[in-house]
């Protein structure tokens, strides 16, 4: 009754970090569409918004762990440097790949974010997917990209850059994995260490990476109320964006967290459609049915392989070693035999 309890309440909670993070992050989208748009208030130096986000987070740790709320554990700085150099160099290699690739390549390098994480957790941590998993992650980067991929062209800088953006998102999310594991800290420890660090080196160089983006200084900007407000908007948001990030990527794996995180993808097209009236297309509606179906493959996997690790778990526990890598490696073998002599004695 109480192991019942406990894994409902896990569920819940599960669900609760999965829906701050869709929430928050459809959100800022929809916050940082109007302060960065020509439309709305032209705000067009997204490095060094990021940099106002990390500020505040930086800010909400620092009030959290004064006052208790939160405890702070001990994190090498050199990690923490090598985190905040990956995690920025993401930040503007994607912003740089949006300007010099179209639309629709961008799209596509983002997809192509869930596999290069399979590959890297192969290589890093001899990580194994079973065969029904790298199905529903195939289905689901087909269905996001009939959803959104419109054109693919491509030039040499672009490309450049795009590769750039893939390797290091797909680090930084394994990173925040491994680290919360290797020393036992919690998300939000782990996003208070690392955010006066990455705050502090995007207000200092991005206003240099954004005037090479967009031609402008943040300084020549005439600042309005209402632009004021939005910043501030897209900083709160970006606060539970980022606890919620650190609180996926450490309950579900960095692969889950980005086959989940496309589900906002789907969001954005649907919001988009009611909200602006954007078109909603045969293309559209079918590639958000594949992406859905691809999510329910994708969790049906993933309850397999927890059922199987648990069956596996409790068998090794009952057993020597040497019988359960006996019975591990030559099970089918060894019940096939015993069928035989079974239709033998009955004979």
């Amino acid at each position: 009754m109480a192991a019942e309890k406990e894994r409902k309440s896990s569920a819940v909670s599960d669900m609760g970090a999965w829906a701050m993070n869709v929430i928050s992050s459809v959100g800022i989208i929809m916050a940082n569409k109007q302060l960065m748009s020509a439309s709305g208030f032209a705000f067009s130096f997204a490095t060094t918004l990021t940099g106002f986000h990390f500020a505040l987070t930086a800010l909400v740790g620092f009030v959290s762990n004064a006052t208790g709320l939160s405890a702070s554990k001990h994190v090498p700085m050199w990690e923490l440097i090598w985190f905040s150099i990956v995690a920025n160099v993401s930040i503007a290699a994607m912003n740089f790949s949006l300007m010099l690739n179209s639309v629709g390549f961008y799209q596509i390098s983002k997809l192509s974010m869930i596999p290069v994480v399979c590959v890297m957790e192969w290589i890093l941590h001899n990580k194994r997917y079973s065969k029904l998993v790298k199905l529903s992650v195939v289905v689901v980067v087909v269905g996001v990209a009939i959803c959104t991929v419109t054109d693919v062209k491509v030039n040499a800088k672009g490309f450049v850059c795009a590769c750039v953006a893939i390797f290091s998102s797909s680090l930084q999310q394994i990173l925040i994995g491994s680290q919360q594991k290797k020393y036992s800290i919690g998300s939000f420890e782990l996003l208070s260490k690392t955010a006066p660090i990455q705050a502090l080196s995007l207000l200092l160089v991005g206003p240099f990476v954004d005037y090479l983006l967009s031609g402008k200084f943040i300084v020549n900007y005439t600042m309005s109320s209402g632009c004021f407000l939005f910043i501030l908007l897209s900083c709160a948001l970006a606060v539970f964006c980022n606890i919620s990030q650190y609180l996926c990527i450490g309950r579900f794996s960095a692969v889950s967290f980005q086959v989940i995180g496309h589900m906002k993808t789907v969001c954005i097209l649907t919001l988009g459609w009611l909200l602006f009236d954007s078109a909603m297309t045969f293309k559209n509606v079918s590639g958000m049915i594949v992406a859905i179906v691809g999510m329910v493959i994708y969790s049906w996997a993933m309850e397999l392989e927890k059922q199987s690790a648990k069956a596996l778990s409790t068998v090794k526990h009952s057993l020597t070693e040497e019988e359960f890598e006996f019975l591990k490696e030559g099970v089918e073998e060894t019940t096939h035999s015993r069928d035989v002599e079974l239709g033998h004695t009955k004979a």
